[in-house]
């Protein structure tokens, strides 16, 4: 409410971005007085039920949130904004999404948690299109038009009503990041067997971090005679940007042991309010993430730290535990969906582990040419992955060779045509070789 009062009072002027949460029902008009300089306007956790029909005088205009209202449609006056490349209504009440509402220069689009069930198919005019967030709505197919946006890179289908994933989806040339988990075509999952750990054994300590879909803690774990210390990730049960948390969970059971996986030693078992957690191996102090999640300039790409830099060797080292770990996992019937920077732990001699398996989405082994082709989605985001390595690798006299090797088996991950993608295995392999 004091933001709101410094906009009256014209305190605001030349302000790049305004964030106003105060139990808005209406479109402060004032907002129109920074029309010059705005660019972000954060409107989120208010009472909106519509937007402006001149919102386009805000011209310079090009990130709008207003997740948490209860809009019903998503507001047809932002297709005539100008500058717009972000929209995001998550968790609103929206049911439609007018043609006339998206934006010429749309990059990223967030409608996670609605109730939508179908997209106009005037989005395939959207061939700016970057990052689609829809996980958590009612679509039972995709418009066919979507196949229009060539520089479609992320898609969050996941928790909707598909029975099928789409031909088309495996030929968008860019797309390195799906998740579709908890759709009915997927509903059918292999049970896993796995190891109980009664609540009354743990004994929580303080926070490591905290997640969309769970908060971890470390823990010690009574086990028989023996104290351990253990990781205990207890999920919200709410749905994330990604999908459901019991898809995450399930995910993490069915992946097994792999070297450059964090190890899951059980399931929460009894816990008082019914709350679902797993518990995992503790994980030295020395690991970091490799890199910060994209920010809203990056939109697809993550955010390294400036000083960010690896030996040739390090940098091989982890892209080989990358590439072996995702091997593992399509090996499993597990496509991560997430494979990125921030979700990989990391030390400076390369060791690395992969984790976040909330984007993560069963592969039916049985189709093989579909799996074949979620495989090659994932190694482009290998690909990413290996060219931000590249990029930030310390030159070696004695290095020149291996840095070829990368630099061509980086094109080929990131090939424009996915069949012609090498898959993880093949990659593992080039890698160890070096």
């Amino acid at each position: 409410m004091n933001t709101l009062q410094q906009l009256r009072n014209g305190e605001l002027a030349g302000a790049r971005r305004l964030q106003l949460n105060c139990g808005l029902t209406e479109f402060p008009r004032e907002i129109f007085t920074l029309a010059d300089s705005l660019e972000i306007l954060d409107l989120s956790g208010n009472a909106l039920t519509a937007l402006p029909d001149d919102l386009s005088r805000l011209h310079k205009l090009r990130v709008i949130f207003c997740s948490n209202n209860p809009f019903t449609e998503l507001p047809a006056v932002l297709g005539q904004c100008p500058q717009l490349e972000m929209v995001g209504f998550k968790s609103c009440r929206i049911e439609s999404v007018p043609a006339a509402a998206l934006p010429e220069r749309l990059r990223w689009l967030i409608l996670t948690d609605n109730a939508v069930a179908e997209l106009p198919p005037e989005i395939g005019r959207c061939t700016r299109l970057q990052k689609l967030m829809l996980a958590g709505n009612r679509l039972t197919s995709l418009p066919a038009e979507l196949a229009e946006c060539r520089n479609l890179e992320l898609l969050r289908i996941a928790a909707n009503r598909l029975t099928q994933l789409p031909d088309w989806l495996f030929s968008l040339p860019r797309l390195s990041w799906l998740a579709y988990a908890g759709n009915p075509f997927c509903e059918n999952l292999p049970f896993v067997a796995v190891d109980r750990v009664d609540w009354a054994k743990l004994t929580l300590g303080e926070k490591l971090g905290e997640g969309a879909s769970g908060v971890i803690h470390r823990a010690d774990w009574q086990a028989g005679e023996t104290t351990q210390p253990v990781a205990v990730k207890l999920f919200k049960g709410a749905l994330t940007s990604d999908g459901l948390p019991q898809s995450e969970m399930h995910a993490c059971l069915a992946a097994g042991e792999h070297p450059n996986l964090i190890p899951v030693l059980g399931q929460v078992a009894d816990h008082p309010g019914n709350v679902d957690g797993l518990v995992m191996a503790l994980i030295g102090h020395g690991f970091r993430n490799l890199a910060g999640p994209p920010s809203l300039d990056s939109c697809t790409r993550d955010v390294y730290a400036a000083d960010a830099a690896f030996s040739p060797d390090a940098a091989l080292r982890l892209a080989l535990g990358i590439a072996a770990a995702a091997a593992h996992l399509h090996a499993q019937g597990i496509a991560h969906g997430d494979l990125y920077a921030h979700n990989i732990l990391h030390l400076a001699d390369g060791t690395a582990l992969l984790g976040d398996f909330g984007a993560a989405s069963p592969v039916d082994r049985g189709d093989a040419a579909q799996a074949l082709a979620l495989e090659r989605i994932e190694v482009r985001a290998f690909g990413c992955l290996l060219e931000e390595l590249l990029a930030r690798c310390r030159p070696a006299v004695d290095a020149e060779k291996t840095a070829k090797m990368l630099t061509v088996l980086q094109r080929r991950c990131l090939d424009a045509i996915p069949e012609q993608r090498p898959l993880f295995a093949e990659i593992a392999a080039a890698l160890a070789a070096a």
